[in-house]
């Protein structure tokens, strides 16, 4: 497309020289613009990436990969079940859940939560629950000692600490004589855990499975079997190997981004909309060279007119301000992904060096789960950023190049 007779003539137009000064720095300034957004869409979305994965490593911390439930009540007989889903190709852990609403109150403060019956010899197999204790042990949740986890959020709504007692009020009330009363249970905590996700330390207890079968009136059933597999994202196969009866129950099988589907989608759709909005940024900068082309033409009409006089075509003319705009966008898009991609695989060490540098933390921890700032840089991301860019510097000089081929020498000549 380019032949090197375009290319000297885009090169001596693009660069400084006595006459151009301010047509060169205008250049440079567009180059600086295109390169700014394109670092500032990969720097961002190297950010947003590190915060999806910070958030999905929390909660697959706290959640299993596949939950086995019956269609209708509980499960009966689970210890059984539970070692013939451990028999399944895949599965690396199992252990039994029961669940249900209780409030949790304490002198004149309320709060609501999910209270999650656990056996404490084998919650290890699929959680990461001991790790994230800050204060107890799990092992101290004794059948029939009723005794609590609580997360941090509800420990500093509630004012508890390790020792304390805590009342329970089931949801399902007790029905007597008198009328309808609330069914109540006192709690000692046991331990207070802090995982970093909102909705396990503000809003999720954990209490032994005996007693909650006792509290939760599930007799010797449980609600479901959790299993932690080999490969969180390849859970297919194990899905399909999963018994569909047991006890004359019908079972299913629901896989943790089924559960938490939401919260994905959620991120998904924010990187989208940033991507879009930074991306627009970089084709405002894009088309600043449809400004930059349109200058050098018209600061070069009469040289354009003395060139077709010699014999450079319309079609040559056009193809040397597509290139000259070629050649200032492609600057920039190269410059750009250059220090984006310097960035976003440097920004935690960049963030970590301002804040020893500045004396303050960006991400206090005593007010963000995360204290810091991830990051994790996809290829995929880069390729995208990289083509759409190009695209977008490749239109804009569309036009001018256009303007400059219609300019007829005897019209701009007629007065040199």
């Amino acid at each position: 497309m380019f032949t090197p007779v375009e290319t000297f003539i885009a090169w001596r137009y693009t660069r400084a020289q006595r006459r151009t000064q301010s047509v060169s720095l205008i250049a440079a300034i567009s180059i600086s613009g295109v390169a700014l957004g394109i670092a500032a869409l990969l720097t961002i979305l190297s950010i947003m990436n590190g915060f999806g994965r910070e958030m999905r490593e929390r909660l697959l911390g706290m959640t299993a990969h596949v939950e086995v439930e019956a269609v209708a009540g509980t499960i009966p007989d689970w210890a059984a079940l539970g070692a013939q889903l451990a028999a399944q190709p895949g599965v690396v852990g199992w252990a039994p859940l029961i669940e249900g609403q209780a409030l949790l109150t304490r002198q004149n403060a309320v709060q609501g939560a999910q209270v999650r019956g656990i056996d404490p010899a084998l919650e290890a197999s699929v959680s990461a629950l001991p790790r994230h204790l800050r204060a107890g042990s799990l092992h101290a949740l004794e059948a029939g000692r009723f005794r609590i986890l609580i997360g941090a959020g509800i420990a500093e709504a509630l004012g508890l600490a390790v020792g304390d007692g805590v009342m329970l009020v089931l949801a399902e009330p007790l029905r007597t004589a008198s009328g309808m009363l609330p069914r109540l249970k006192r709690f000692e905590v046991a331990g207070i855990f802090e995982a970093g996700v909102q909705e396990f330390d503000t809003a999720t207890v954990f209490v032994n499975l005996r007693d909650a079968q006792r509290v939760f009136r599930r007799q010797e059933g449980v609600d479901a079997l959790r299993l932690l597999a080999k490969d969180p994202f390849e859970l297919e196969a194990l899905l399909a190997g999963l018994p569909v009866k047991h006890a004359g129950k019908v079972l299913k099988g629901t896989t943790w981004t089924e559960r938490h589907v939401n919260l994905f989608r959620a991120l998904e759709t924010e990187k989208i909309v940033m991507f879009v909005i930074l991306l627009l940024s970089v084709g405002v900068a894009a088309f600043n060279l449809v400004s930059t082309l349109v200058m050098v033409v018209t600061e070069k009409t009469a040289e354009i007119a003395i060139l077709q006089t010699l014999g450079l075509t319309p079609r040559r003319v056009l193809r040397v301000f597509l290139t000259q705009g070629a050649l200032i966008g492609s600057a920039g898009v190269v410059v750009g992904t250059v220090v984006g991609v310097v960035l976003g695989t440097r920004i935690e060490t960049i963030i970590a060096w301002l804040e020893a540098a500045l004396g303050f933390k960006i991400l206090a921890p005593d007010v963000y789960y995360i204290s810091h700032i991830p990051a994790r840089l996809e290829p995929v991301d880069v390729v995208v950023t990289l083509c759409f860019s190009l695209i977008l510097c490749l239109l804009a000089p569309l036009y001018p190049a256009w303007l400059a081929s219609r300019t007829r020498p005897a019209v701009e000549l007629r007065h040199e």
